[in-house]
Formats: C-alpha cells, structure tokens, sequence
C-alpha cells in the first residue's frame, strides 16, 4: 500500500496542516491588533506632530514681535 493511502499517514498529515493553519491563523491575529495599535500610534503621532508646528509658529511669532519692539527701542 503507498504512503499517500495509509490511513495513519493521512491523519498525521491533516493534523500536521491543521497544526501549521492554527499558527497561521494566530499569526493573522496577533499582526492585526499590531497593526491597530501602529495605525492609532501613528495617528496619536500625526496629531501631536501637528501640536508642536502649531506651538512653534506662535513662539516664532511671539519672537519676531519682541525682536520687533527692541529695534523699535533702538531708533527711539
């Protein structure tokens, strides 16, 4: 009888595939909450990216406006 008709061999080749599907399975589940968390990690990230140009263009701001009344007092 070949090996491919053994019935023991099939088994052990269908739970061997069940095995390997079970890990792939786990895989898929473990990269899509990792995925989740760097999507929303990303997004926390954009936003505070966002923040900071915003606190920087008024502290840019706020300095060119003290540079501004200093040469004032300079021609006084």
């Amino acid at each position: 009888m070949p090996m491919d008709d053994d019935p023991k061999f099939l088994r052990e080749q269908l739970t061997a595939f069940e095995h390997k599907l079970t890990e792939l399975i786990d895989m898929a589940d473990r990269l899509k909450v990792e995925n989740e968390s760097l999507r929303a990690q990303q997004s926390n990230l954009v936003e505070e990216r966002s923040q900071l140009i915003e606190k920087n263009e008024l502290a840019r701001t706020k300095v060119e406006a003290i540079i501004t009344r200093l040469k004032s007092l300079e021609t006084v």
